[in-house]
């Protein structure tokens, strides 16, 4: 028999195996690995997914029969195991009004098992619109949540406003696994004679697409001579790179890099991070560019000012300014003691702060009380 406590996990947005990368998809295979590393026996319950991203009733009211039918399937099968042998614990990861859990909530009520929640958020303006039925998925869901691990400030704010009786929220800001990047090691690190910047982003219609059109004009703001190293690709790839044809061989695009060597490597060279991150939650590559020592000037949108230290490893700019972010870009460039203390700062902030070592501990201290409450 296994000793290590069993959990089962789901992330209702996107499975840590889909297919498809993606930042949540990342999140999930991190928070799957750092409960590994907290001593847990991790099983994945479902791969259904339930974002549904356009308001559409009809889909969700289908992926809501489809979750509950999948839910009452894993209710028989582990009713039909010894009580040892079940899940001790009901884990998700991101749930909100465009993937709520409908799963969890009722799996781990028919178990009667303790149900936690990483990255939830409650938006009570979506409770009678477009996303009312998956709205009311996710609140009950939270409802139910003993924990929720509130990943940004904002998240918080509302859970603790809207929290049910005995629920804990508990801060756990984002955090990375360095065992992931080679070579994310301090070391000295000099500033380009011609500035090296760097983006690491999906290129989709919509918010990335915005945010791309903001670092263009951005850049026509900086004076040259500066190279920009474009990582990613995707459906808005033509258009983004219209967005780009001015600057002719003063930008390079090298579509999607997902071996992490390589990836690595970009973010060594690079002299800075840019990314105006408009309506982004938070963004994983802000903490793997720091890890490297590449200081971030970003958008201060969302949950962004929860992965960077303003003014320490970069800096946080004001919403929707390209005439800020230039200057922000600017300012850093020509101080290099300024660069260089924040690229010290950067490795700092990670390794001690920002680390799976860091956040196991954590994890374990949270799930070991809320296991010892249910059991008194």
């Amino acid at each position: 028999m296994n000793a290590r406590p069993e959990i089962a996990f789901y992330a209702p947005l996107k499975a840590p195996d889909h297919p498809v990368p993606s930042g949540d998809r990342t999140v999930a295979k991190l928070w799957v690995k750092t409960l590994e590393r907290a001593g847990f026996d991790v099983h994945i319950q479902s791969r259904l997914r339930s974002y549904e991203g356009n308001g559409d009733k009809a889909t969700q009211d289908a992926i809501r029969t489809n979750a509950l039918a999948e839910a009452q399937t894993l209710i028989r099968h582990h009713l039909s195991r010894p009580e040892v042998e079940r899940p001790k614990l009901w884990f998700s990861y991101h749930v909100y009004y465009k993937s709520p859990d409908w799963i969890g909530p009722l799996v781990a009520d028919a178990l009667g098992i303790p149900y936690v929640v990483a990255e939830g958020s409650r938006a009570p303006k979506r409770a009678g619109g477009p996303w009312a039925i998956g709205h009311q998925g996710a609140e009950r869901a939270l409802n139910r949540a003993d924990i929720i691990f509130a990943m940004t400030p904002a998240d918080s704010e509302t859970l603790v406003r809207f929290r049910s009786e005995n629920q804990r929220i508990i801060e756990f800001a984002p955090f990375l696994d360095l065992e992931e990047w080679p070579h994310a090691e301090l070391f000295k690190r000099d500033v380009s004679p011609i500035g090296r910047f760097l983006v690491v982003a999906m290129m989709r219609h919509g918010d990335k697409l915005e945010s791309y059109r903001q670092l263009a004009e951005t850049m026509h703001m900086i004076a040259p001579p500066w190279q920009l190293d474009i990582v990613g690709d995707g459906p808005a790839r033509s258009e983004i790179e219209s967005l780009f044809a001015s600057f002719g061989s003063m930008v390079t695009f090298h579509g999607q890099i997902s071996d992490r060597l390589h990836l690595a490597r970009f973010y060594q060279e690079a002299d800075l991070l840019l990314w105006p991150a408009v309506n982004e939650a938070y963004g994983m590559v802000f903490l793997e560019a720091q890890a490297f020592g590449c200081p971030v000037i970003a958008g201060n949108h969302g949950g962004v000012g929860s992965v960077i230290n303003d003014d320490a490893t970069g800096t946080l700019v004001a919403k929707d300014d390209p005439r800020a972010f230039a200057d922000a870009v600017t300012k850093l460039m020509i101080d290099n003691q300024r660069h260089e203390r924040f690229s010290k700062e950067c490795q700092r902030f990670i390794q001690q702060e920002r680390s799976l070592e860091a956040a196991v501990p954590r994890l374990v201290s949270a799930l070991h009380s809320i296991r010892k409450a249910s059991h008194e």
